[in-house]
């Protein structure tokens, strides 16, 4: 089980504050009602209503901002918009540029299936996707000045995604895209496959299944070409561009890039030299290791048709594990890119490695130590160039919060390479960063936090003062009805160390009333409740149906140091166990606005894992029902699992070796003798992580006992429930389900009655 990407403190402006006291003289109503082809920042004023309450259909059906990219002059910042109607049962994108100055804000297209927006070259020309018929797709460009006009500059005869741009002079741009390849290197097209009269899939080696779908013999593949201006017509002020041939960069090499099922444009970068990537090391079953290497292709594009090398793998020895985030610096000299040093352990520590591309074989760890275990205590997630190529500027995890950090790298080796400097305060979530511009220092972030859904702030390296807001989503939370006076943190004692955890109250909150406990066990287990929006595991959600929120992050739990992160090994329900239980005890000692009396407890995925191993030990007798999420319920099922190189990390080794008794000994399914909390499982058809026949078992067993439960499948969804009306069902299912037990009022939104009534 990967970590689970799930679930940030920013004050709340003056002028968002009179925005808001403004707006709730309007009439409210029980929904949030939002006005079509608008978003919300702090100076365009939008035709909606605050929520009088947040629930689960306000969440869904609220427009979702991608992270934004600013143009090289750092006027402009462009991203789009996907917003689902469960009156009309449809969901619409928009693709939208951000005047950076003045907050305002312009729509260039919501055409159907348009995608990925991109600046092609140094004005405010734009460049995008647009699927169309048999899976072909349209590269389209427009531009911010003159919204409405485009044209089509290509079409590709595939499904393609993941661009990425490069200059290469005033009539040329290099585009890298990422689409599925045949086995002879050709590109793939679903369309033109030829019919077959059977249905049956052989296989001689590991993964037969991987997260949601079985692995077919196609891969995925980088393809790089040229986009050639043409001369302007005699009524244009500039040329049209035009898309060269494709050349799939990996054709017979055995490499595949983007890595599935996560991988994206993270996975790959561009510069005027070449491309740098990440791909699964060809000799080893991806089922069983972990490690990817970093190659690099040099392009000559001095030609009229480009020539390209073969891939070549740069590394550092000892460094075996993942590899992720490659970038390639402003003048193409060098990579920076992130890599474990564990195979076969997918949360190792990332170090930061740094590749001389114009020497051979060239590759530095940075905060290497004589240990092993490195200089710096953190592990960062992604890495990026400043725009003078001296710095580094690295996301990492950090106590429940996610920070932006900067590494000033030495001109040469003598250099003294000081420990990364926060730029950020441990408060939301960085999700993306880049420069303002071509020539800035200054940085565009994008983020949110546990109240606001998306946040674009500008930043200035140099300076003494935080991240400037430029554009909120929600107004810091205030169109949801949410604020940060909702949210604090505690630290307990735990087994061996201070556990940190998340803490979220009702809006309507009292000192003097007492509210019913939910308990969020997050998923991994190396993961963390982070400071950050979601929209499957939203502590608001419970939060505004009463209860008390806490989401601790017990051992196992990532951004704590990596120590903490390794200590789960061999111990999934050891030392995580009794953390929850000294937590439980502190809420009970410590929080005397929390009514211990009627607690549940919600988890998913590993959280799900420890449902089960509560409902088997004291803890469990001390909930009134609890949510069991894709959990697992016999350890030895996980050997169905599709990446087998988890549970053969984190239970010591492969279960027909030396390493059953560890195996065994966290076996909740030992245990069920003693189940006796009601519970609703949940558990889908396409979760390939941990099949279903897990959910099945748990409450085959919970029925055969008398055990007051109930059972709720999704056939089209996977380790996560991610379409909007089947997760609008999963909330109100499990609102229903614990709300029944803790004396709250059943989850009564309109959305949620329409679906009864479809039901």
């Amino acid at each position: 089980m990967p970590p689970e990407r799930t679930v940030a403190l920013s004050l709340i402006s003056v002028a968002c504050l009179a925005t808001f006291l403004y707006y709730t003289m309007l009439p409210l109503g029980p929904q949030l009602l939002w006005e079509p082809e608008t978003t919300m920042d702090f100076r365009t004023v939008n035709k909606m209503t605050v929520a009088e309450k947040f629930t689960p259909d306000i969440m869904l059906s609220a427009p979702r901002r991608s992270s934004a990219s600013p143009n090289s002059a750092g006027t402009l910042a462009v991203y789009t918009v996907s917003t689902y109607s469960f009156e009309s049962h449809r969901k619409t994108s928009e693709i939208k540029v951000l005047d950076i100055s003045s907050g305002s804000q312009s729509l260039i297209t919501n055409a159907e299936g348009t995608s990925e927006p991109a600046w092609l070259g140094g004005g405010n020309e734009l460049l995008w996707l647009k699927s169309g018929e048999k899976g072909h797709t349209q590269l389209v460009v427009g531009s911010a000045d003159e919204v409405g006009k485009s044209y089509v500059a290509g079409l590709v005869p595939a499904p393609i995604s993941d661009v990425k741009l490069k200059i290469l002079d005033a009539e040329r741009v290099a585009i890298v895209v990422s689409a599925k390849a045949k086995l002879d290197g050709s590109l793939y097209q679903k369309e033109d496959e030829p019919k077959k009269y059977s249905t049956g899939m052989l296989y001689e080696s590991l993964m037969v299944r991987h997260w949601d779908h079985y692995v077919k013999p196609q891969r995925n593949a980088l393809w790089h070409g040229i986009l050639h201006r043409q001369k302007p017509h005699i009524t244009e002020k500039l040329g049209r561009y035009s898309l060269g041939k494709l050349t799939n960069i990996l054709r017979g090499s055995g490499l595949e890039s983007p890595i599935p099922p996560f991988g994206a444009k993270d996975h790959f970068d561009i510069s005027i030299n070449g491309i740098g990537f990440v791909a699964k090391d060809p000799e080893l079953n991806p089922a069983t290791n972990t490690k990817c290497n970093f190659y690099y292709v040099s392009i000559d594009t001095s030609v009229e048709g480009p020539t390209y090398s073969e891939p070549k793998k740069y590394g550092k020895p000892g460094i075996e594990g993942a590899s992720s985030s490659p970038v390639l610096s402003p003048d193409g000299n060098s990579a920076a890119f992130l890599q474990m040093k564990e195979n076969g352990y997918e949360s190792d520590k990332n170090r930061i490695l740094l590749s001389d591309l114009t020497t051979p074989s060239t590759t530095v760890e940075l905060f290497e130590s004589n240990d092993g275990k490195g200089l710096w205590d953190r592990s960062p997630g992604s890495v990026g160039w400043s725009t003078d190529g001296k710095a580094l500027l690295l996301v990492a995890e950090d106590t429940g919060t996610s920070r932006l950090f900067k590494l000033d790298v030495p001109a040469d080796e003598q250099g003294t390479l000081e420990l990364p400097i926060p730029l950020t305060p441990k408060a939301g979530h960085v999700d993306d960063v880049q420069s303002l511009g071509a020539d800035s220092s200054h940085l565009f972030l994008s983020g949110s936090n546990l109240v606001d859904n998306s946040i674009y702030s500008i930043l200035d390296p140099a300076g003494s003062a935080e991240a400037k807001v430029i554009s909120s989503n929600s107004r810091n939370g205030s169109f949801f009805g949410l604020s940060q006076d909702q949210v604090s943190e505690i630290w307990f004692q735990g087994s061996s160390e201070k556990v940190h955890a998340w803490v979220m109250k009702p809006s309507s909150f009292s000192s003097d009333q007492r509210y019913p406990l939910a308990y969020l066990i997050h998923g991994g287990p190396q993961g963390a409740w982070n400071d950050q929006w979601s929209t499957r595991w939203n502590p608001a959600v419970f939060a505004e149906q009463g209860y008390v929120v806490v989401a601790p992050n017990p051992t196992g739990s990532t951004g704590y140091g990596q120590s903490f992160t390794d200590a789960i090994k061999e111990s999934w329900g050891g030392l995580p166990y009794q953390d929850l239980v000294n937590g439980f005890a502190y809420i009970k000692e410590s929080m005397d606005y929390v009514d211990t009396d009627r607690a549940v407890a919600l988890g998913a995925s590993y959280g799900g894992y420890m449902m089960n191993w509560m409902q088997g030990h004291p803890l469990g007798k001390e909930f009134r029902a609890l949510v069991c999420h894709d959990g697992v319920f016999s350890m030895t099922n996980q050997l169905a699992s599709d990446e087998q190189y988890f549970p053969n990390h984190d239970l010591g080794g492969p279960y027909f070796t030396k390493h059953q008794d560890s195996w065994e000994k966290w076996n909740p399914a030992h245990f069920t003798t003693n189940w006796s909390t009601p519970m609703l499982v949940i558990h889908n058809e396409l979760d390939y992580r941990l099949p279903i026949s897990e959910g099945l078992a748990m409450f085959n067993v919970l029925q055969e006992k008398g055990i007051k439960s109930k059972f709720l499948t999704f056939p089209d969804e996977n380790h996560w429930v991610l379409k909007e009306e089947n997760s609008l069902q999963w909330h109100l299912e499990v609102i229903n389900w614990i709300n029944s037990f803790v004396e709250l009022p059943p989850y009564e939104a309109e959305s949620a009655k329409r679906l009864e009534a479809q039901n």
